[in-house]
């Protein structure tokens, strides 16, 4: 065993956790672009270079344009994207490492049982296969760049408080990222909440809630001087009015309860991810939506009413609840739900996972290694499998219509893909199956038209005439 404090001992977490993101992701490489990629990144005039990105300023998420125009620039082509999105979602698991051993040692456990707590949670972290919609999705980096951010916001400021002297320059390196998060994507405007839950759960020091707000006060204010601003920008105040137009707030929150039940179950489904789900929106509330209700109030106020006395399972559960809020709470969005608004979420059921097997360990070690193992080897795999699906358009799009056989825009998608791969007869099936579920679909109608007059989009390859 290498001695405590060694280089070997605070090396291997990191060096294993970036090894595992490795090989589980190795065939992300290969991934072709999909589905938003083209809009946002291929087609957008705005992320071609640097130039083009700088002249489009200002407006929405102008750091993840950056990020696209970038790459662009580096000339590495559609791998380049993949492999600076891998090794985001590897600097994301090395962040979940450090901010667990943190919560972990301010618990008063042991350095080694700190150390395990905080492997085992960033190695479930960045293996569920869930994650493979923000890294192996090229558009999905708007997700995990955004993390990386907020995340690293939170790290600082939780290194600033507990350096002696509380250096100034922490804070204000806190402050910058979580900017930097909101300009890259909104959702990272729950960081000072999460830097009230670390306070409220932190059992070794006494605990009042004004002064924890106002250890966060620069935050909020910061928070709240970025809304208005956001406000006065076009973009926002469009993405605003669209938003309210698709659903109310009211409409939204009832119709979010059945994407929470989605959502939490895709946390056991590994098996079963999906890119592109088209929830409907139910606007009445059902049973189901009762008692999702129920167990989000009973869920909550258990952990809001135990932060002092159970500290890791409440932390935990309200870490997932607070990373879930900001996602498609309040403002709706045509698409109820996707998987990736479970990559930051993901870490608190992580943790109470890992929690978990290490209760075990301590009755019964075999059982509870085997049981980490699997863990380990079957999100690992799953995740790896579900990489090969992002290879080309066609593999994509059926997995898609396999998993969602109601979802009229992915038959009209897949029929896009084919005609490109010149397999007209399919691309006729899937957009007639299209139109039997939406009568109305324009899109899938067009291309139908234009597919029997010989006559294909313009972004389709060009195949030889339908006869």
């Amino acid at each position: 065993m290498p001695a405590a404090g060694s280089p070997l001992q605070r090396w291997w977490p990191p060096f294993l956790v970036v090894l595992f993101v490795g090989v589980a992701y190795a065939n992300a490489l290969q991934a072709s672009f999909q589905f938003d990629d083209w809009d946002v990144i291929v087609r957008d005039p705005r992320v071609q270079g640097l130039a083009a990105w700088w002249s489009s300023l200002p407006g929405m998420r102008p750091l993840l344009k950056l990020s696209y125009a970038l790459n662009h620039a580096s000339g590495a082509g559609v791998a380049g994207f993949h492999t600076v999105n891998v090794a985001i979602h590897a600097g994301n698991g090395l962040l979940i490492l450090f901010l667990v051993r943190r919560f972990a040692i301010q618990l008063a456990e042991t350095p080694a049982v700190a150390g395990w707590l905080a492997l085992a949670t960033a190695l479930i972290f960045v293996l569920h296969p869930v994650q493979t919609e923000a890294v192996t999705y090229a558009s999905g980096r708007s997700t995990s760049l955004s993390a990386l951010f907020a995340l690293a916001s939170v790290a600082t400021w939780v290194s600033w408080r507990v350096r002696p002297g509380r250096p100034v320059w922490l804070f204000l390196v806190s402050l910058l990222l979580m900017v930097a998060g909101i300009a890259t994507k909104e959702t990272a405007a729950i960081v000072p909440a999460v830097l009230v839950l670390w306070e409220a759960t932190d059992v070794s020091r006494a605990f009042d809630w004004r002064a924890a707000v106002a250890r966060t006060g620069a935050h909020w204010l910061l928070l709240a001087f970025g809304l208005a601003l956001a406000m006065s920008l076009p973009a926002y105040r469009e993405f605003l009015a669209s938003s309210l137009a698709t659903r109310s707030v009211a409409e939204n929150l009832v119709a979010q309860l059945q994407g929470i039940r989605y959502l939490s179950g895709q946390l056991l489904n590994i098996d079963r991810m999906n890119a592109d789900p088209a929830l409907p929106a139910r606007l009445e509330p059902d049973t189901a939506d009762g008692l999702t209700l129920l167990v989000l109030v009973v869920g909550g106020g258990f952990a809001l009413t135990s932060l002092r006395r159970l500290p890791l399972p409440a932390f935990a559960i309200l870490w997932f609840l607070l990373w879930l809020a900001p996602t498609n709470s309040l403002l709706a969005r045509l698409d109820l739900v996707n998987d990736r608004q479970l990559y930051v979420a993901l870490a608190g059921p992580a943790l109470l996972l890992a929690a978990a097997i290490r209760r075990l360990a301590v009755r019964q070690r075999g059982v509870a290694v085997v049981a980490f193992v699997a863990v380990l080897a079957l999100t690992g795999l799953a995740t790896h499998l579900r990489n090969d699906v992002y290879r080309d358009e066609v593999t994509f799009w059926r997995d898609v219509v396999s998993r969602s056989p109601h979802n009229a825009r992915a038959f009209n998608n897949l029929g896009i893909a084919l005609a490109d791969q010149c397999d007209l007869r399919r691309a006729e099936e899937a957009w007639l199956r299209a139109l039997q579920l939406d009568p109305g679909y324009v899109r899938a109608a067009v291309n139908l038209r234009l597919l029997r007059e010989g006559v294909l989009p313009d972004d389709i390859s060009p195949c030889p005439k339908w006869p």
